[in-house]
């Protein structure tokens, strides 16, 4: 279905927001459109958004099974906002989901389990946010691949990713069961990353509630959203492996002549697998088998 606006959707599809999960995946520009589209209605969404320009196109196949809403990401705090429009229209305890083209949600078990399955578990533990982490992807060879996209030839880091205790600025004591998450391209090449975006933690999976608020650094105003795992034991994670900042770095003319190849000794082929996401750690099942 199409929309006239961001606004529109959400007075015509109140019935869709109520119970989730719903995918909102905003369009910054025409890279893997279609296989992003197509990843998430696989992972079992139930309802997927498509917030995007109306000068780029969705594949006939894939169109009639997503709702088509006009955006432009490009406005600074733009997705910030529209997250929070969404999340005040959405009925409290639905699960909503947001990400980018070029980013693609991994779970553990996902090639036989659906996200809703994954959800429904993790709302049994009492559990009202996922920590994911935005794995970086990046072509295996930027001569052939310049734009640093290839889902043929993807790699990922397998090692470099570390943890830092995140201190509350009001008391600039450590927040329990909160850190701040680096690695990949970004730790990589922060020399070009900006300071506030080298973090690789996002609380992608959430439930609505009243008065929830996503903030700019990718974190909510209810602390609790923002800690990895519950008191007692560790809780699913999951993985959200994206080509964004590579795509960014090699678009960027500050950056884009600085980077011959994003490979170095610790590059692996990505496998499109839950099993070695697990098995890098980059991600946690918990206590769900």
């Amino acid at each position: 279905m199409m929309y006239t606006s961001l606004d529109d959707f959400l007075k015509q599809s109140k019935t869709l927001l109520t119970k989730g999960p719903v995918a909102l995946i905003f369009i910054e520009d025409d890279v893997e459109i279609a296989t992003t589209l197509r990843h998430h209605l696989q992972c079992g969404f139930e309802t997927v958004v498509a917030l995007m320009p109306d000068a780029f196109d969705i594949p006939q196949d894939v169109e009639p099974r997503v709702h088509r809403v006009p955006f432009d990401c490009a406005m600074s705090s733009a997705v910030i906002n529209a997250i929070n429009t969404v999340i005040a229209a959405t009925k409290p305890g639905c699960w909503l989901y947001y990400c980018y083209n070029t980013e693609y949600l991994f779970y553990p078990f996902c090639e036989t389990r659906s996200v809703t399955e994954m959800l429904s578990f993790h709302t049994e533990e009492r559990r009202n946010a996922m920590l994911t982490y935005v794995v970086d992807l990046y072509a295996g060879d930027l001569q052939q691949t310049p734009s640093a996209v290839s889902l043929e030839h993807a790699y990922l880091d397998k090692s470099g990713y570390y943890a830092q205790a995140r201190p509350d600025p009001e008391t600039n004591h450590p927040r329990d069961r909160q850190l701040d998450f680096f690695g990949g391209v970004r730790w990589r090449y922060e020399e070009h990353i900006p300071t506030h975006s080298r973090k690789i933690d996002r609380i992608s999976l959430f439930r609505a509630k009243t008065d929830l608020k996503l903030l700019e650094n990718h974190s909510f105003n209810d602390q609790e959203y923002n800690t990895f795992a519950c008191p007692w034991h560790h809780n699913l994670t999951a993985a959200v492996c994206s080509f964004r900042t590579a795509k960014a770095l090699k678009r960027n003319p500050g950056s884009a002549f600085d980077i011959d190849s994003f490979r170095w000794r610790n590059s692996t082929p990505f496998e499109w697998h839950s099993r070695q996401l697990l098995d890098l750690g980059l991600m946690e099942p918990g206590q769900w088998f």
